[in-house]
């Protein structure tokens, strides 16, 4: 946490914890929907099933290398974007988990002894 005197925390743009995360399956079915292609068509395109897609776009599915590289060559978006995303979706739900969020605080207070 980045901490200014005479500056509230919580208003430290690299303090702020998004609440609503976006999982990058929702910007490629933004991507697909605005190109006018199916599921069908880019699942059978990049080598996965319909379903194995349906899972990315719905966020049951998190993006692999191997997606992002797969979705690179289809699309030609770069699979650093997809990662990236990916990566940031994933911190933010592990800053959501309250127990996670405990153990952390437990681990830097025994950092700060050490």
């Amino acid at each position: 946490m980045i901490k200014h005197i005479g500056i509230k925390d919580n208003m430290i743009a690299n303090n702020i914890i998004l609440t609503n995360p976006t999982h990058p399956g929702e910007v490629l079915q933004e991507e697909i929907d605005y190109r006018g292609i199916s599921h069908a068509k880019l699942a059978d395109e990049i080598g996965i099933t319909t379903s194995c897609l349906n899972d990315l776009l719905t966020g049951k599915q998190d993006f692999t290398i191997e997606y992002a590289l797969m979705i690179e060559a289809a699309l030609g978006i770069e699979a650093d974007f997809w990662m990236n995303m990916q990566s940031a979706y994933n911190k933010s739900r592990a800053r959501q988990d309250k127990a996670f969020m405990t153990k952390l605080a437990n681990i830097r207070r025994i950092a700060a002894i050490l």
